[in-house]
């Protein structure tokens, strides 16, 4: 049987905070999914068997921080049991105080954090086998936390990721957006999402193009090119293949009707089978 539950996280932690998700897979066969860039960071505790990745090369640890990435990765699994926390763009900053793009193409197993609060929660999660348990127990370790955090700079950073939704591209109006001189946002924003600001644009300019392609799959690749700001067709699909492995029409091909349910985790996943 396969499980896919989503608890949104309190109002206090929505603004670092998409989502938790809960993904269970009972199954004996192996299964597997291929991993896109989404512009997320997430807090992964694994209660199944253990995920080889083959960005990594290998086993994927059994609970890790993964950081940003620019590509994509097909991941094999057998029974599936895992607790995902979903960070917004700049959230995982607030609890976390390393440099995000230290963690850029790859993640760091919970024990090199020498943090035993985090590895307290661990535990806690590998015995609690209710979902709105486990949400509570990350709601408490991460309100605890929250507290702790500078927020000067995340207010700055806000405004420009706000700019990035409605469609800004440049990087000198975000800059001024977040009052800051373009030198000094490139160094912030890289310190808080773990990412480039040109890295940035580019994964927002995938997942909107990969989004129009599931609801509007008619649409010519030159339309599809200029509604979603790339220079031209060849330009699309070279860009959609660095981030994906496919061509946009491989990509339909491959990749399940957009829904509403589902619309964050297929932002995070290709050939999405979870109800």
């Amino acid at each position: 049987m396969d499980k896919f539950q989503i608890i949104q996280p309190s109002a206090l932690l929505a603004p670092f905070v998409k989502q938790y998700w809960f993904l269970r897979v009972d199954s004996v066969a192996q299964g597997s999914q291929r991993a896109i860039p989404s512009g997320s960071m997430g807090l992964v505790f694994n209660r199944g068997d253990r995920i080889y990745s083959s960005l990594e090369k290998g086993f994927q640890s059994r609970s890790h921080l993964f950081g940003q990435s620019t590509t994509y990765a097909d991941v094999y699994f057998g029974k599936l049991d895992l607790i995902i926390v979903v960070f917004q763009p700049i959230g995982a900053k607030a609890f976390f105080k390393m440099p995000m793009d230290k963690l850029s193409g790859q993640s760091i197993v919970l024990d090199a954090l020498s943090d035993s609060h985090i590895m307290e929660l661990e535990g806690r999660l590998m015995d609690s086998a209710d979902n709105q348990t486990c949400a509570h127990l990350i709601e408490q370790f991460l309100l605890k936390r929250l507290y702790q955090f500078e927020e000067y700079n995340f207010k700055r950073l806000t405004s420009a990721i706000g700019a990035i939704n409605y469609r800004e591209n440049n990087v000198s109006a975000l800059a001024h957006e977040a009052c800051l001189s373009q030198k000094q946002f490139k160094r912030i924003f890289t310190d808080y999402v773990g990412l480039n600001p040109k890295e940035f644009l580019q994964i927002a300019r995938f997942t909107k193009t990969s989004h129009t392609l599931q609801i509007q799959p008619k649409m010519s690749l030159n339309e599809l090119a200029y509604k979603c700001g790339y220079y031209d067709r060849s330009h699309l699909i070279k860009d959609f293949k660095i981030s994906s492995g496919y061509t946009p029409t491989e990509f339909l091909a491959n990749c399940d009707p957009c829904s509403d349910y589902k619309s964050l985790f297929q932002s995070f996943f290709m050939n999405t089978k979870y109800q």
